[in-house]
């Protein structure tokens, strides 16, 4: 594949020491990718870093930036027939990474996917139990026709580490402006006019986050909020709630035999992440003052209209 055919759009903020890991295996593939290093706005240096690494930079203010509509703008700036997303912590196992996550796409066998994501060093076992529920060690493809074997999970994918060719974007207008879960919504709008998805299990990037109870509300708030804005494509066919479930059970049965002392704090855990949820699948009806204080993207609520296309935006 010529160079200039797979684009990367990296999205940061304070990243500068996260860099190096995330960068240095693109530069190693012989896909020979451009890299865009997109930061809103933090003076840390990551800019500087970017390009002494050879990225591309386009650096937005902070309260301009939005989940969805600044990777959709940051695709369109590279304009490559397939765009890599990724956030600056996901760091690539080996070097053939990228050739392996965007395989399916280059063979003409789906319109995006998606890597497994390991823990990361350290991870505690809640984090850990976390990557192997929604990222199992085997390979598959799925469309809407599977729905009734993988139900919510059919359109779930990540943007820390996903490939999305352009033209199956295009169809939908690209990613849509919104709070959180851009990669979903779209993933889901790719399903329902016919195109597959691929999980890349080979394809792998050490990337988890700390738990944390407030933390975690607040994630679990905007994804609420999210799903409820787009419940005509994510919630149609049956609620997030069936997936919940099942991954609380998982969880309590495992840390009940590998770390029983954790099952107080993940029950609080539990209860937290469920109560932000169900919260946010409220939120539209909140005062925006109460939104800002319940959401982990306060930069959002600061806009005057969030919810502006990227093709407005754009222009």
């Amino acid at each position: 594949m010529q160079q200039g055919q797979i684009g990367v759009v990296i999205v940061t903020h304070r990243a500068r020491e996260l860099l190096d890991g995330c960068i240095g295996p693109l530069h190693a593939s012989p896909l020979r990718p451009r890299i865009l290093v997109v930061n809103s706005s933090a003076n840390d240096g990551t800019v500087e870093r970017a390009e002494e690494l050879g990225a591309e930079t386009w650096v937005i203010p902070r309260h301009a930036f939005n989940h969805g509509r600044t990777r959709e703008l940051a695709r369109r700036r590279l304009g490559t027939p397939i765009t890599v997303m990724l956030t600056p912590d996901a760091h690539a196992t080996d070097t053939g990474f990228l050739e392996r996550l965007t395989a399916p796409l280059r063979r003409g066998e789906a319109a995006v996917a998606y890597g497994r994501q390991l823990p990361r060093p350290g991870a505690d076992p809640i984090e850990a139990f976390d990557r192997a529920f929604n990222y199992p060690p085997g390979s598959h493809s799925r469309t809407l026709a599977d729905w009734r074997r993988y139900g919510a999970y059919t359109h779930f994918c990540s943007n820390s580490c996903a490939a999305w060719k352009a033209s199956a974007l295009d169809e939908i207008g690209g990613f849509p402006s919104t709070l959180v879960s851009e990669e979903t919504i779209a993933a889901a709008a790719l399903l329902e006019r016919g195109h597959r998805i691929a999980y890349v299990a080979e394809a792998t990037v050490r990337h988890s986050h700390g738990t944390g109870v407030l933390a975690d509300f607040r994630r679990q708030y905007d994804t609420g909020y999210a799903r409820r804005a787009h419940r005509h494509l994510l919630l149609a066919r049956e609620p997030d709630e069936a997936r919940g479930l099942l991954y609380a059970r998982r969880l309590l049965a495992h840390l009940a035999t590998e770390a029983p002392a954790l099952l107080p704090y993940a029950m609080l855990h539990t209860a937290a992440r469920y109560a932000g949820y169900r919260l946010g699948m409220a939120g539209a009806r909140l005062p925006r003052r109460l939104n800002a204080v319940f959401s982990g993207q306060e930069y959002y609520w600061q806009e005057a209209d969030p919810d502006v296309p990227a093709s407005a935006a754009a222009g």
